[in-house]
């Protein structure tokens, strides 16, 4: 498996060979540095991590720079780890930098992000609920979810309304991965990945891309 760390820069529309036009998403993938190497003898399974994008010096800790010096490398804002599967020893060593080249053979990659915050939502813009009725008799009410404790109630364990019982509620900022998106192209100069379709996040927005499982 491989993973790179990047952000998303936005989404536009390309032609492809057939003249058919694709919605896109560019991604600036890495250049992503080795933090650390973990291996089964030291800390009981085999994984890598990686580290993107500087952090400003003055929001550096003294525990962050030791981790990075040991790397050669500055304090990172971003870091994730790639753990590997049983069996699988770590190809990378502490230093290396990992480039967009690395899925120039691969077709399809998995994108995980983060989505938009909307704050505090009602059931019609969070559930697609359809509300109310609009004629006669409804006043005030068109946006209501209607009744709770017909279904929502928790019998035998208390009157608490269930766990995910639709809702009023947060809407958003939660870590979404979508999958399969085609690998349409590679700007290995600029460090830019080009795949199909929309992917979870705002633009500026730090995203994990790994190659598709299938």
């Amino acid at each position: 498996m491989q993973m790179l760390l990047g952000k998303k820069v936005g989404i536009t529309q390309v032609y492809d060979e057939q003249g058919r036009l694709l919605p896109v998403t560019v991604i600036q993938a890495g250049p992503c540095i080795v933090m650390q190497v973990k291996t089964v003898k030291t800390d009981g399974y085999n994984a890598v991590q990686l580290g993107y994008d500087d952090k400003k010096a003055v929001r550096r800790k003294k525990p962050e720079l030791g981790h990075a010096k040991k790397a050669g490398a500055t304090v990172k804002k971003y870091i994730r780890e790639m753990r590997l599967p049983e069996g699988e020893e770590p190809k990378y060593k502490v230093g290396d930098s990992i480039t967009v080249s690395t899925f120039a053979d691969i077709k399809t990659v998995d994108v995980t992000g983060v989505s938009k915050g909307k704050g505090f939502a009602g059931v019609m813009k969070r559930y697609r609920f359809g509300g109310m009725p609009g004629s006669h008799g409804t006043e005030r009410k068109h946006r209501s979810p209607g009744s709770q404790s017909g279904h929502g109630t928790d019998r035998g364990h208390g009157g608490n309304i269930k766990k995910g019982k639709r809702m009023s509620g947060h809407m958003g900022n939660r870590r979404v991965t979508t999958k399969n998106h085609k690998v349409v192209s590679i700007d290995q100069e600029r460090n830019l990945l080009v795949v199909k379709g929309p992917v979870s996040g705002a633009s500026g927005g730090y995203v994990t891309v790994r190659s598709a499982k299938g």
